[in-house]
């Protein structure tokens, strides 16, 4: 568990050793364990080390083998180590404590470049084979660890995070306008498309689910992993889907409790985080050891101004789940006095790049902080859940029953879900009508419709030819996914891997910056494979959305969460009320940035002044989900990002 570092000179032309230190000095400003290098002649190898699991601590890192004449720098934690030590025939006194670097090594020496096709967990490793006289790495399939690389010459160079390439000769922090184009022109929460480009023009990242080897000759890089629905998992009852959910997603969160430290979970008052923390807690308690669960709560004078079908402070259900699963220490943190403004400076440090999930950032990072204060090494998150182990959209899977005229089947789950929602079971067949007939948006829009407004230039736009490049996946010049259903969207989701990214690079980064791991049971390649394969019937049933989840987690969550189908959560919800204090800085900042020419000829200045001009009429929390504040929050992160470039 480390950031990684390494050079190759394909000409075989030796690493000058400054150059390795310096790409280490770059490094420094991380926590450490440990920072080992190795270098030998063309290859120049370093690992700032973080011990999280007990194997870590007597982990070398590089790790070299001498008879196989490999060496490996790796940022990974593997979750089948089971299966692995099994396979690779390690002897039965060393498979305790063999170190996850050992075991891609023996993995690579097994099945060459087809090793990242056994391995499951995060991990992103680079190694050394001095007899193929080649480099070979790769980065788990949804890049939970960062990896870019660099080519300057005959000089190749990877790192786990950005600053140490560009501290090396002849590197430019020069601005990727193609990168930036896509960023700008999506206004969903990805960043951009191109799986492969960074912001910065002479610097690539290896995509999530590829390999990459180098050798004299220059890079190729190989996808290993595509995630699409198999052959349908069919089970005798309903009875058995559970107990096979169970079982999996079980052993996913279990194999993510391995650390010689504290563990910690997110925890919200849903059914993703609840879950996780009812099974760890569970699992935990017969090491008695504790689950700390780190809780975003809204401030103290912020009023919910959400409708009755949203709560912004989930602490009743988050206490509901606490005494139900027990074996939990919680903690509730209202990060008074901070807010996303102020936050912009260190997360464009962090990120290394412009974001767009402001709204969430200073909880998000805090409770980072907060894990580490209490010696967490391993901090669990349900981020990828809602594709997962909670999939089911009761309005979507009524779409399908309508237009396959299954009318008796529809209105029997119509009876069944306004018992449990409250309201009339036909209140939602105009809803169930535009899902299931996307035409009739198009024909009588809703009325309270309410587009993102076009961040990029046109002249840019055109320039880069942005949108054209983004109709090949599906994104039309409204910035996002036309005219397709939940069921499209899930397929996507896990096919493209522009999807992973952003949210992955986030957690990565905090991970290296506060010394402990992010972890996402919901996100393990088991358990993905296992609910694409789950019929749909098993997600919507008897007048319950994301049924299987609910009916697993009978006896592990209360019911007052479990089957709570009447309000949501709403994370964030008061970004808007802390930036108060400071709006006369936000708009004096924002006129700043209307009248630089730079990013006149860049940002859509127009979109941004009408948006400016509604500050005039005052700022109310309620405006946290109007998407032009929204727009207002994401270009001064471009302007803010472009500035320091310059």
């Amino acid at each position: 568990m480390s950031a990684i570092a390494g050079i190759y000179h394909l000409d075989n032309e030796p690493v000058l050793a400054e150059h390795g230190r310096t790409m280490m000095r770059e490094l420094e400003k991380y926590p450490a364990d440990a920072i080992r290098t190795w270098n030998s002649g063309a290859v120049f190898l370093g690992c700032h080390v973080q011990h999280i699991t007990p194997e870590a601590v007597y982990e070398q890192l590089p790790y070299y083998d001498a008879d196989r004449q490999i060496v490996i720098a790796a940022d990974a934690i593997l979750d089948n180590r089971p299966e692995l030590v099994r396979l690779l025939e390690v002897d039965y006194e060393r498979r305790r404590k063999i170190t996850d670097s050992e075991l891609i090594l023996l993995a690579y020496e097994r099945w060459g470049q087809e090793a990242p096709q056994h391995l499951i967990g995060d991990f992103a490793f680079m190694l050394w084979d001095a007899k193929a006289r080649q480099l070979f790495g790769a980065r788990d399939f949804s890049g939970s660890r960062t990896l870019y690389y660099c080519r300057s010459g005959m000089r190749f160079a990877f790192c786990t995070v950005i600053g140490p390439l560009l501290s090396l000769p002849r590197m430019k922090a020069e601005l990727n306008e193609s990168w930036l184009a896509e960023y700008l022109a999506i206004s969903g929460m990805i960043d951009v498309v191109d799986t492969a480009a960074t912001v910065y023009k002479d610097i690539e990242q290896l995509p999530p689910a590829h390999s990459i080897t180098v050798t004299s000759s220059g890079a190729r890089l190989s996808r290993y992993c595509t995630l699409t629905p198999g052959k349908p998992l069919r089970l005798k009852s309903d009875g058995e889907y559970v107990e096979a959910f169970q079982s999996v997603f079980g052993e996913a969160v279990t194999s993510r409790l391995r650390t010689h430290r504290q563990v910690g979970a997110q925890l919200s008052g849903g059914l993703d985080s609840g879950s996780i923390a009812g099974f760890a807690a569970g699992a935990l308690r017969k090491e008695n050891k504790p689950l700390h669960t780190f809780s975003y709560v809204p401030s103290g004078d912020f009023h919910d101004y959400t409708s009755k079908r949203y709560m912004a402070n989930e602490r009743p259900f988050i206490e509901a789940t606490v005494r139900h699963v027990g074996n939990i220490r919680d903690h509730y943190l209202d990060f008074e006095g901070r807010n996303s403004f102020l936050e912009v400076e260190d997360f464009l440090d962090l990120m290394e790049m412009p974001y767009k999930f402001f709204e969430n950032s200073f909880w998000l990072k805090g409770i980072f902080e907060k894990a580490r204060d209490e010696q967490v090494g391993v901090l669990l998150n349900g981020g990828r859940g809602n594709l997962s182990i909670s999939w089911g959209s009761a309005n979507e899977y009524y779409a399908i029953l309508l237009k396959r005229l299954k009318w008796v089947k529809l209105f029997k789950e119509l009876d069944q879900y306004s018992t449990k929602t409250g309201g009339s079971r036909y209140r939602r067949l105009p809803l169930i009508a535009r899902t299931a007939f996307p035409f009739i948006d198009r024909m009588v829009p809703q009325a309270d419709a309410y587009p993102f407004p076009p961040l990029i230039h046109p002249e840019f736009a055109r320039r880069t030819g942005v949108f054209k490049k983004l109709q090949r996946f599906g994104i039309d010049e409204s910035g996002w996914y036309g005219g397709i259903d939940a069921y499209e969207m899930r397929k996507r989701h896990f096919e493209e891997l522009f999807h992973w990214n952003a949210s992955n690079t986030l957690a990565a980064k905090l991970s290296l910056r506060y010394g402990l791991w992010k972890r996402d049971p919901t996100n393990d390649l088991r358990v993905i494979r296992f609910c694409l394969s789950v019929p749909e019937e098993q997600y919507v049933q008897g007048g319950m959305d994301r049924a299987l989840i609910r009916r697993a987690t009978e006896h592990v969550l209360p019911d007052q969460v479990r089957l709570n189908q009447k309000v949501r959560g709403v994370q964030g919800a008061d970004w808007v009320h802390r930036m108060i204090p400071h709006w006369n800085a936000f708009r004096e900042e924002l006129h700043r940035l209307c009248a630089d020419e730079r990013m006149r000829q860049i940002l859509n200045v127009p979109a941004i002044e009408k948006a400016l001009h509604k500050l005039r009429e005052g700022v109310r929390p309620e405006h946290a989900i109007d998407p032009d504040y929204k727009v207002l929050m994401r270009s001064l992160i471009v302007y803010r990002f472009i500035s320091r470039l310059t």
